[in-house]
């Protein structure tokens, strides 16, 4: 809870009847002890905490027994393409295809489900994410796009318990290793489950993120926030602040992308799984130049399991979703930059943290191989990570217009992508 390698997937809030809570939400947002803990509800939580421990090797023989494919980086699928909704309303509340809202839908409308767990931002709260049971179109396509804070999805654990009926869930990798874990453990938490979609990830990051964007702005509150968006608009979206008094501010998403170093969460830097390996279908932007110029909104899709690769299968035949399908090796080029930084750059910063005597996390399989210059250039990214996370560093950056420093983050982020192109002919 108060390590490095908590990913405030909310399991243990979920879990505990109040026993533990989130109390900083806009702070630390780490989960808290607020109440009696007895040894039994400490061994569950331990066993559904995946920040600690996740096997993907044993999980993944668990799980996937009858996927054909594998590799390290993408790991266990049926078929990779680029696609997106072919209805133009879904298409566009997306974040890029809008491929996860239309499978919910999909389902919802075949009555294969009758809710799905999502992720929304909050009525009270409107700069708070906040994960709720969707049972309609249009609730689905309210929690559409991605929410770069902290999100703490399983808290609603109790509420997937109570639900009646069969649930569709959304979630981060983090918060569906945990889910996973409490599959295994047949826990009545996660009983009502038939399908787990997610999208691909990156990083999350504090809430001192949004506090930050403003006050580059003038904004000193962020109550005064009406709406929160982090990728409105035309694909690939713009970072969008609405305020009561009706000041709209707007930044290009790849721009905003400065705010990452800065005040990322730290767990981030030591989860390995890019592409959201343990769902039944996952999802995420299709980045390469053929699509990012084209606007609209292009998604690469995985399918996983036999279940997910059924959905894909049908919703393609009926016309609810356009497909093309692409080889391993163009799914890895295409994401080579996030790859080096999650299965390369991720185990060597878990390395580098044992050697510094801290606790690390046990994924159950260790990469070798890796050349001595990626070392040294890790040693230059998690320094400036410790740098840019300094308040000195916050201070200054503060100083300089967001569009300034987010077109030269936004050069950066191309020249990494074309310095990792070798990725996808070389294993870790």
């Amino acid at each position: 809870m108060r390590s490095h390698l908590c990913n405030r997937c909310g399991s243990c809030v979920g879990l505990s009847g109040g026993s533990v809570q989130f109390v900083e939400k806009t702070g630390a947002y780490r989960p808290t002890v607020t109440g009696p803990i007895d040894d039994a509800l400490a061994g569950l939580l331990w066993k559904a905490c995946p920040g600690k421990s996740f096997d993907f090797v044993e999980n993944r023989k668990r799980i996937y027994p009858e996927t054909p494919n594998f590799h390290t980086f993408t790991g266990p699928y049926f078929r990779i393409g680029i696609g997106h909704a072919t209805d133009g309303g879904i298409r566009k509340a997306g974040a890029s295809g809008g491929v996860i809202s239309a499978v919910l839908i999909w389902l919802l409308e075949k009555k294969m489900i009758e809710g799905a767990v999502v992720l929304g931002m909050s009525a009270d709260e409107p700069w708070l994410t906040q994960a709720f049971i969707a049972t309609s179109r249009e609730q689905i396509l309210e929690a559409a796009q991605s929410k770069y804070i902290i999100s703490s999805v399983n808290e609603i654990l109790p509420a997937m318990e109570a639900f009646r009926g069969r649930l569709a869930y959304v979630g981060l990798p983090g918060q569906i290793q945990s889910v996973r874990l409490l599959q295994a453990m047949n826990h009545p938490s996660v009983k009502n489950i038939r399908y787990i979609f997610g999208p691909f990830y990156g990083n999350t990051l504090h809430f001192s993120s949004i506090t930050s964007f403003l006050r580059t702005y003038g904004e000193k509150d962020y109550r005064n926030i009406s709406r929160l968006y982090f990728r409105y608009g035309e694909w690939p979206g713009n970072m969008r602040v609405e305020f009561s008094s009706g000041r709209v501010i707007t930044l290009k998403k790849f721009h905003a992308n400065y705010l990452i170093p800065f005040h990322i969460l730290r767990n981030s830097l030591y989860c390995t799984d890019l592409t959201n390996e343990f769902t039944d279908i996952s999802g995420g932007d299709a980045w390469a130049p053929v699509y990012e110029e084209r606007g609209k909104g292009f998604s690469m899709i995985i399918s996983r399991s036999a279940q997910g690769e059924s959905i894909l299968q049908q919703m393609i035949s009926e016309g609810a979703l356009r497909f093309s399908q692409i080889d391993e090796q163009e799914a890895i080029s295409m994401h080579s930059h996030g790859y080096d930084f999650k299965k390369r750059g991720g185990f060597i910063r878990i390395k580098f943290r044992k050697m510094l005597g801290k606790s690390v996390p046990d994924y159950g399989y260790r990469p070798a191989g890796f050349a001595f210059s990626r070392y040294l250039m890790e040693i230059v990214i998690s320094s400036l990570f410790i740098l840019m996370g300094t308040r000195f560093a916050r201070w200054l950056v503060e100083l300089f217009p967001p569009a300034l420093i987010g077109g030269i983050f936004e050069r950066t982020r191309t020249i990494w992508k074309k310095s990792t192109y070798s990725v996808k002919r070389k294993k870790p």
